[in-house]
């Protein structure tokens, strides 16, 4: 799958980031103070989606009383003060590195708000691996597909020899706006059924995207 590729989009949240377990404890102190039902991680994987706003819809917030971006904010303000805690995955640095030394293209196309992601970055030490580093301008989440298809239109980047590497269906649903092939890690945002619903390979992390790479 990647002998004959040149560039790799990588997402950044769920994919090479663990910030799972921060997102479920933030989001289920928002759902108590509103006397809703917690997430569990099982749950949460199989709920999440993009455009967020259809996940908060299943976690049951009256839109009505608190509305769905005073909840964003709400939420992402919460978030940044604890994204320092999230680890990046196991294996993280490695495939990085891997693929510097082969010098493919790497990109990291995410939907955080672009401050927010360079400061991730940089923070988890990883920015020097990237050579473009692609967020959106606001907090809402609603789908990387545009930027992303206009990101790789812009640039002149060839999707037939271009892999993306995430970890939700909306990757899969931005690999194929973009025209380019895509594979999925289960250790994130979504399960491993949920993502297998797609027609693309499903690997449950990064050691075994490591093992495909050809010599």
């Amino acid at each position: 799958m990647l002998n004959h590729e040149s560039t790799i989009i990588w997402d950044w949240n769920g994919t090479l980031l663990d910030d799972v377990n921060i997102c479920i404890e933030i989001m289920n102190r928002i759902l108590h103070k509103r006397g809703l039902k917690p997430l569990t991680k099982t749950r949460y994987q199989e709920i999440f989606q993009f455009p967020v706003i259809e996940y908060y819809k299943k976690l049951g917030f009256d839109f009505n009383r608190d509305s769905f971006e005073s909840l964003s904010v709400e939420f992402i303000e919460s978030y940044n003060r604890e994204l320092k805690k999230a680890d990046l995955f196991k294996h993280s640095v490695d495939i990085l590195k891997e693929f510097k030394a082969r010098n493919y293209l790497q990109i990291v196309i995410s939907a955080m708000e672009q401050r927010a992601l360079i400061k991730s970055l940089r923070d988890k030490v990883v920015s020097g691996y990237f050579d473009y580093m692609i967020g959106i301008n606001d907090h809402y989440a609603i789908s990387k597909v545009e930027f992303a298809v206009d990101f790789i239109k812009k640039n002149n980047i060839y999707p037939g020899k271009t892999v993306l590497i995430g970890d939700t269906t909306h990757d899969y649903e931005v690999a194929q706006a973009i025209g380019c092939k895509c594979l999925l890690v289960a250790n994130g945002h979504q399960s491993y059924s949920k993502l297998s619903l797609t027609t693309v390979p499903v690997y449950k992390n990064l050691k075994y995207i490591l093992g495909i790479i050809s010599n």
